[in-house]
């Protein structure tokens, strides 16, 4: 049995609510590996009501993979059609492996924020026999690295023309 229950008129609301939604999430014929859990878990995280589609021809296959979904989710069951699932869970994600890693006190996960960093760049040579050549660049927060290794300014965001006139 699920975690969350609700009444009639909620699961109503969050029926209409999902009648326009795209499927997020497919289940394929591996099943419901704990990666595609992870995935429906970040979903949910994300946009609390999903849709989910489910390839397979056995309904009792589906209904067990909505069944488990909802248990190990803490998620409530909206609604069942065909190979459509709909799926509703308020709040964040639940899964140990979607969790925010701990830092500690003051650090910073790498290639945040705009300090001074070193990037390897690696050129290829002009022969398919030498090895790339690398060379470590110094990027500012103001730039960035190319996909041909060059480093350039970031440009200022336009401000429309609208904008400045109001202020």
């Amino acid at each position: 049995m699920p975690a969350l229950q609700l009444v009639p008129a909620q699961r109503s609301d969050l029926r209409s609510r999902a009648h326009g939604l795209n499927p997020v999430v497919m289940i394929g014929a591996e099943g419901l590996t704990r990666s595609v859990l992870a995935e429906i878990d970040r979903s949910l995280a994300a946009h609390d009501l999903i849709k989910i589609r489910v390839f397979g021809d056995e309904r009792d296959t589906r209904i067990a993979i909505y069944e488990s979904i909802c248990d190990e989710l803490d998620a409530a069951p909206i609604q069942h059609i065909g190979k459509l699932l709909v799926i509703w869970r308020p709040g964040p994600a639940r899964l140990e492996e979607n969790q925010p890693e701990d830092l500690g006190p003051g650090r910073r996960r790498l290639g945040t924020g705009t300090a001074p960093r070193t990037v390897t760049v690696r050129k290829p040579t002009g022969s398919s026999q030498r090895r790339p050549k690398s060379t470590q660049v110094r990027v500012l927060g103001n730039e960035r690295v190319t996909q041909g290794g060059n480093v350039k300014r970031a440009r200022a965001r336009p401000s429309s023309q609208k904008k400045k006139a109001l202020g």
